[in-house]
């Protein structure tokens, strides 16, 4: 695994935890775990589970005794690290979004194209069983033909003004703010759900807090410190209408100041025979509505996707005991080893990747066009 934050901290969980809770095909090591930061690398190896560290991953990606590398660095490392690894053979799970820049993206899905080692980008969404579960219902009818679709992902966590410039706030790193970096999920669950790829966007981006207190060791920013303060260079919050491939229309927003959202990802689809919504903040939960039922039983329906039959679920708990935000990760290495054990082609791919990419891109350069309309 390349990379030890908060995306490292998650991964180890899942690579630990997905073994012992299903009959994988095959046997899992976690061998190396890599960071530039010699002594805290050792300690996330320590902590997690790991059987070593390293601080070079182009020494680790070659290596005979590594089968996948798992890649959970920002944006910009992204295309450097996938494309050589996945040149030397090695299976390659990638963080999303899958790069910083669509060159780059396409670059990466290109490589996972010419290679024969399995590929697949961390949207790890898809693998909330609700999720899983409402886009099956979706797949089956249940909403019928798609005809309006509302997605948003708010969190508050930059609305102090005096919280410190991090990386994801620096363009050059994170490649967009708030729009990269949780409004990828929501674009990327709507064409999940749906089945639909977004065909045209018009939207805006602002950044509301214009600069930020340094870190200079989180940030390295040479010569800067104390009550300094340094430029945010990425968008705070996005909000855009999308066009899908059917022509529904599909509302979106990406915040980072929805003041007292702390995690909240919320998507309704709905249809010509019913409707199915989903938040982020109840995630053992799907609301469906039936459109087809006698109108004296309407309204939307509590599911509680807790059944031994619904998505992943089978390896947990009895019906009804919640599962949390860390367990998607472990279902997403078990399709990832069950797809390199079975040689299929694992999903999210990095093609999928690259329709995101250009996605954020092109709401990127409608709100620098007054909000034009822009073909993807």
């Amino acid at each position: 695994m390349i990379g030890y934050g908060f995306m490292g901290a998650a991964h180890s969980q899942a690579w630990r935890t997905a073994p012992r809770v299903f009959d994988l095909p095959r046997d899992v090591e976690m061998a190396v775990i890599v960071g530039r930061n010699q002594e805290a690398v050792a300690d996330a190896a320590a902590k997690w589970g790991w059987q070593e560290s390293a601080t070079d991953w182009r020494d680790i990606v070659t290596r005979d005794d590594i089968d996948i590398v798992d890649i959970v660095t920002p944006g910009h490392s992204h295309h450097e690290i996938a494309i050589a690894a996945l040149k030397a053979g090695k299976h390659v799970l990638c963080e999303k979004p899958l790069a910083n820049s669509g060159e780059d993206a396409d670059a990466m899905a290109e490589a996972a194209r010419e290679s024969s080692a399995k590929a697949m980008l961390g949207f790890t969404y898809r693998r909330v069983p609700a999720l899983t579960r409402a886009r099956d219902l979706i797949a089956e009818g249940k909403v019928g033909n798609v005809q309006q679709v509302r997605a948003a992902y708010r969190q508050d966590w930059l609305v102090d003004p005096e919280a410190p410039l991090s990386w994801r706030l620096q363009k050059d790193l994170a490649g967009h703010g708030a729009l990269g970096d949780i409004g990828a999920h929501a674009i990327d669950l709507v064409q999940f759900l749906t089945g639909l790829s977004v065909t045209k966007v018009s939207g805006v981006i602002d950044t509301i807090v214009k600069e930020r207190p340094v870190e200079t060791e989180r940030v390295g920013i040479a010569g800067k410190g104390g009550d300094e303060k340094a430029p945010v260079t990425v968008d705070d919050v996005a909000i855009f209408t999308g066009r899908l491939e059917n022509g529904a229309l599909a509302a979106f927003e990406a915040t980072r100041f929805a003041t007292g959202r702390k995690n909240e990802l919320s998507v309704e689809i709905s249809g010509d025979k019913g409707a199915i919504a989903f938040n982020l903040e109840s995630l053992n939960e799907l609301h469906v509505y039936d459109l087809t039922a006698d109108e004296l039983g309407q309204g939307f329906t509590r599911v509680l996707v807790t059944e031994p039959g619904h998505p992943y679920l089978e390896g947990w708990w009895p019906t009804g005991h919640m599962l949390g935000y860390e367990h998607a990760f472990s279902h997403q290495v078990k399709d990832f080893v069950d797809a390199i054990a079975n040689d299929t082609i694992p999903t999210p791919t990095f093609d999928d990747g690259v329709q995101v990419q250009r996605v954020l891109d092109a709401v990127e350069a409608s709100s620098d066009d007054d909000s034009r309309w822009v073909q993807i």
